[in-house]
């Protein structure tokens, strides 16, 4: 079996393509049954973000297994793949495995090391857990991804540093007052950047916003978003003194603040700071506004340089991510060879069971005179030799397979003890079981008298996929 990843995301695909292949939560259930669906798909997990669809898959074979996930996103998006297949990247077996750390940990993000995506990555798994898209080897993949993401924030400090330049605002408003409850905010402008940036602010505690515009119906409109109040820049001015945290970004071509009036403003507000941010170019407040006492002004220079810093930082931390993230593909490696011992071992122990009793039963026959108890004492000691010898061949073969050249060891232990012929016949078995127990499953949904007459009229037919066998 493989794993594999077929997905676009924001470097790959702008956004009029990206938005085209989203996936809400209502469809997923849905998609999903359609994807386990899908020819060679064993398991299957969708996650779909607004930056992100990214479709992982356990397949029983990689010939053909793009064509087969291309159809299925064509079918269900209604989309030619000649209009989306340029936009599409495809991972296979170990990189696949570390696209999804990469992207649980928050390194593959448009933000290096942001915390959402690892929350997406964990609902999107549970959601197909829900829906029994998933199975041994996702339930496994899923659960070292979502863990290693947690580890790789709370051992580095990857996601401590601001890397936009809102939020660097916001990081910097702390340093000066600690905390932003009950703080009053004051944006000139209602642009992008401001918006963005009074999110940060409400979402780090600000009481209250006051937007002001030159335009009072857009300034209104922004408040309204933040439940804040609107006014003209003339009004917001004349009440500085009121107000916290000032963030600017108009379109003015001429200094919006001036020294004389921030400095008449802080005669009213002795020993109160006031913090400003003026991300507008030009500029809005004259750099002199910057020399007053207990006034804190930064441009967006001041603000790109301290994210360009902590870009630095974030990306020194996540190269140690990269190292936990090798160290996890090589225990699923190692996990992955020890499902594949157990047929081995269950075989050797199934071989060792069926000598011993035929021993015992040929024994037994040549020693009629022995009694009961005589008989339990020689089963008894017989099969603790039998379990000895064994111990240390299952023990070792284990550990030989976990490591790098498990496979060869697998094949030497299981051609050394001539398991071939039982294994196969094992795993028949094991086939055969699954599908009685799906026919036992279908059955059991039909009435007992209606089961009864059709199974005399007519066999109850089970479509079994690759998964159940």
């Amino acid at each position: 079996m493989h794993i594999i990843v077929v997905g676009l995301n924001y470097r790959t695909a702008p956004v009029e393509v990206r938005e085209r292949f989203a996936f809400s939560e209502e469809e997923l259930p849905e998609a999903l049954k359609q994807l386990k669906s899908t020819k060679s798909v064993l398991e299957g997990v969708i996650v779909a973000t607004c930056n992100r669809t990214e479709i992982y898959v356990v397949v029983d074979r990689l010939h053909m297994c793009g064509y087969f996930i291309r159809s299925f996103m064509e079918q269900w998006f209604g989309i030619n793949r000649e209009a989306f297949t340029q936009y599409l990247y495809i991972y296979e077996d170990e990189q696949a495995i570390s696209h999804l750390f990469k992207v649980a940990c928050g390194l593959d993000s448009m933000v290096i090391g942001e915390t959402q995506i690892l929350g997406q990555v964990r609902s999107a798994f549970l959601m197909s857990q829900k829906e029994q898209a998933t199975g041994t080897w996702f339930n496994m993949l899923f659960k070292q991804a979502v863990t290693l993401g947690k580890r790789a924030h709370s051992e580095t400090s990857i996601g401590e540093s601001a890397v936009s330049v809102s939020y660097a605002a916001v990081e910097l408003g702390k340093r000066i007052f600690g905390s932003f409850h009950n703080k009053k905010v004051l944006i000139l402008g209602a642009g992008k950047m401001s918006e963005l940036t009074v999110k940060h602010l409400y979402a780090n505690g600000a009481a209250e916003v006051v937007v002001a515009n030159r335009t009072l119906a857009r300034a209104q409109e922004l408040a309204l978003k933040f439940d804040g109040k609107a006014c003209t820049i003339d009004e917001a001015t004349r009440a500085l003194h009121d107000i916290d945290i000032v963030i600017s970004s108009t379109g003015a071509n001429e200094y919006v603040l001036v020294p004389e009036r921030v400095k008449e403003a802080m005669k009213k507000r002795p020993s109160r700071p006031l913090f400003m941010i003026d991300i507008a170019v030009p500029r809005d407040i004259d750099p002199a506004v910057g020399e007053l006492t207990d006034v804190f002004l930064y441009d967006i220079d001041d603000l790109e340089g301290i994210v360009e810093t902590n870009m630095e930082m974030r990306r020194a931390e996540a190269a140690k991510i990269e190292v936990m993230i090798q160290e996890e593909i090589e225990a699923f490696h190692s996990w992955l060879r020890m499902m594949g011992v157990r047929p081995a071992i269950r075989a050797l122990q199934d071989k060792a069971s069926s000598i011993h009793e035929e021993t015992l039963t040929s024994l037994f026959n040549k020693l009629p005179e022995l009694d009961e108890r005589q008989r339990k004492v020689i089963r008894r000691l017989t099969k603790s030799i039998v379990n000895q010898m064994m111990h240390d061949p299952i023990n070792r073969i284990k550990e030989m397979t976990g490591g790098k050249h498990g496979t060869e060891a697998l094949d030497y232990f299981t051609h050394i003890f001539a398991l071939e012929e039982l294994i196969q016949e094992n795993e028949q078995g094991a086939a055969s079981r699954s599908k009685l127990n799906a026919k036992a499953s279908s059955a059991q949904a039909v009435s007992s008298n209606t089961a009864d007459a059709q199974a005399e009229e007519k066999p109850v037919k089970v479509s079994l996929s690759p998964a159940t066998l």
